[in-house]
C-alpha cells in the first residue's frame, strides 16, 4: 500500500514540473515562416463563399422556430442541467482528495487540476450524450406538440364554459372501467340508436296505415251486416204479412190449376 501511494506522487510531480527541458523556439525560423505565410496569403485567390438561397433560409428559420424549446422543453432542459450539476457536485475536491491522500498532500495543485479536468470532461460528455438522445427521440418537438395540445384543450375548456364551474371535471385516468367503456361505446351506440329510431318510426307509420285500412274495412263489413239485417227484417215482415192469406191463395191456385187442366182436356177432344 505504501508503494502504491508513493508511485502517483512521482508521476504527479513529473507532470507538475515546468517543461524546461524543451528548447526555446528559434526566432529565425519564425521570421522565415512569416514571409512564406504572407506570400501564400497573397498568392492564394479568394474563393467566393456560397450564399444560401432564400427558400433554404426560410426553411431553416421555420425549422428553428419549430425546434425552439417551449416552456415544458425549457423546464426539461433545466431539470437535466440541475441533475447533472448535482451529480458532478459529488466529485468535489474533498471526495477526490480522500481517494488520493498522498497526492493531495504532496501535489495538491496537480490533483486539483485533474479534478477540474475530470469534472469538466464528464460535464461535456454528459451534455453531448443528452443532446444526442434529445435529437434522436425528437424530445423538443414532441414537448412542443404537447404544449400545443394542452393550450388547445384549455381553449376548448374556456369556450365550453367549464372553467367557471365550481367543481372541476373528473380526470379521465381516475374513472372506473365501465364508465370509460361506456364513453368509448357512446358514439357507436348513438349511431345504432338513431338507426333503430328511424326504423321504428317507419314501422309505426306502416302500422298506422294498416290500422286505418283495417278500421275502414271493419266499418264496411259492419255496414254490410246492417244492410243484410234490414233485408232479413223486410223478408220476415213480408212472410208475416203473407201468412193469413197464404192458405186462401193456395186454394185459389189449386182451383185455377184444376180449371186449366179441364179446359185443356176439353180442347183436346
Amino acid at each position: 500500500m505504501a508503494a502504491e501511494e508513493q508511485e502517483p506522487p512521482s508521476t504527479a510531480a513529473a507532470a507538475a514540473q515546468p517543461q524546461a527541458q524543451q528548447p526555446p523556439p528559434q526566432p529565425q525560423s519564425q521570421s522565415q515562416s512569416q514571409p512564406q505565410s504572407q506570400t501564400e496569403t497573397h498568392t492564394q485567390p479568394q474563393q467566393p463563399q456560397p450564399q444560401p438561397q432564400p427558400r433554404q433560409e426560410q426553411q431553416q428559420q421555420q425549422q428553428q422556430q419549430q425546434q425552439a424549446p417551449g416552456p415544458r422543453a425549457s423546464r426539461f432542459q433545466a431539470v437535466l442541467d440541475s441533475s447533472l450539476s448535482h451529480t458532478l457536485a459529488k466529485i468535489s475536491w474533498d471526495n477526490f482528495a480522500a481517494c488520493y491522500p498522498t497526492i493531495a498532500a504532496q501535489a495538491p495543485g496537480t490533483l486539483r487540476a485533474v479534478q477540474r479536468q475530470m469534472v469538466d470532461r464528464l460535464g461535456v460528455l454528459c451534455k453531448k450524450e443528452f443532446a444526442s438522445i434529445l435529437q434522436a427521440r425528437n424530445v423538443v418537438a414532441r414537448l412542443n406538440e404537447l404544449e400545443t395540445l394542452v393550450s388547445e384543450a384549455e381553449q376548448r375548456r374556456d369556450e365550453a364554459g367549464l372553467a367557471s364551474q365550481e367543481q372541476p371535471p373528473v380526470p379521465p385516468h381516475v374513472l372506473p372501467a365501465d364508465v370509460v367503456l361506456a364513453a368509448h361505446l357512446a358514439p357507436h351506440l348513438a349511431q345504432q340508436r338513431s338507426q333503430l329510431n328511424a326504423r321504428l318510426q317507419t314501422t309505426q307509420a306502416h302500422n298506422a296505415r294498416l290500422f286505418a285500412d283495417v278500421r275502414r274495412q271493419r266499418a264496411e263489413a259492419e255496414s254490410l251486416l246492417a244492410l243484410l239485417a234490414r233485408l232479413l227484417d223486410d223478408v220476415d215482415g213480408a212472410v208475416a204479412a203473407l201468412d193469413p192469406v197464404a192458405q186462401d191463395l193456395a186454394a185459389e191456385t189449386r182451383d185455377v190449376e184444376v180449371e186449366m187442366a179441364s179446359l185443356a182436356r176439353g180442347g183436346a177432344r
